[in-house]
């Protein structure tokens, strides 16, 4: 067997973002098997995984972590270049657009809700933005907008509160873990 000439250093950064990924994209699974009342309206279940990777490592971080979702995604559902792949392409390049501009809002007044009710909004905002422009004329997106908006807007405030909670436990979780660490086992 011929070595190769190239090889990948795999960094902790590149494991973490794998793992980010994967979780992200195990939840756009499950969520594919739920059913919808209103076709293209999802809770957005991934979008708390790249919520949790923006506050915890940043934006480019979140940005690896979404965009092998989506690429991902559109290859195991069978999606890859085909009219979902790109709204979902839309959605999530328009929600990491408005979290890079969300970074300089002022964080005592946009948490992780407001950030995920933000970013809900931008998602559906490019969605539908592609959609008028590719597939459907203006009227029909019209009266789509209630519908959407109000799902955004429900989805995303859940999404943030479960996202503020995860961050609750990881802080009270981390000074434990410090604690036990640093106190002698008291069995040999």
């Amino acid at each position: 067997m011929t070595p190769s000439p190239i090889e990948l250093q795999v960094t902790a950064d590149d494991r973490r973002i794998a793992r980010y990924a994967a979780l992200a994209l195990g939840l756009t699974l499950a969520e594919a098997a739920l059913p919808s009342p209103v076709p293209g309206i999802k809770p957005g279940l991934a979008n708390i995984v790249i919520l949790m990777v923006l506050l915890q490592y940043g934006w480019r971080t979140a940005a690896w972590v979404s965009g092998l979702r989506v690429v991902a995604g559109g290859l195991l559902f069978g999606t890859l270049f085909a009219p979902g792949f790109w709204l979902a392409s839309a959605g999530a390049t328009a929600s990491l657009a408005v979290l890079a501009l969300a970074q300089f809002l002022p964080a005592r007044y946009f948490g992780p809700v407001s950030l995920s009710v933000l970013a809900a909004f931008a998602h559906i905002g490019g969605q539908l933005a592609l959609a008028g422009v590719w597939l459907l004329p203006g009227a029909a997106l019209l009266n789509l907008l209630p519908v959407f908006g109000a799902a955004a807007l429900v989805f995303g405030t859940v999404n943030g509160v479960i996202v503020a909670r995860l961050l609750q436990r990881t802080a009270l979780a981390a000074p434990i873990a410090d604690r036990r660490q640093s106190t002698p086992c008291p069995h040999p």
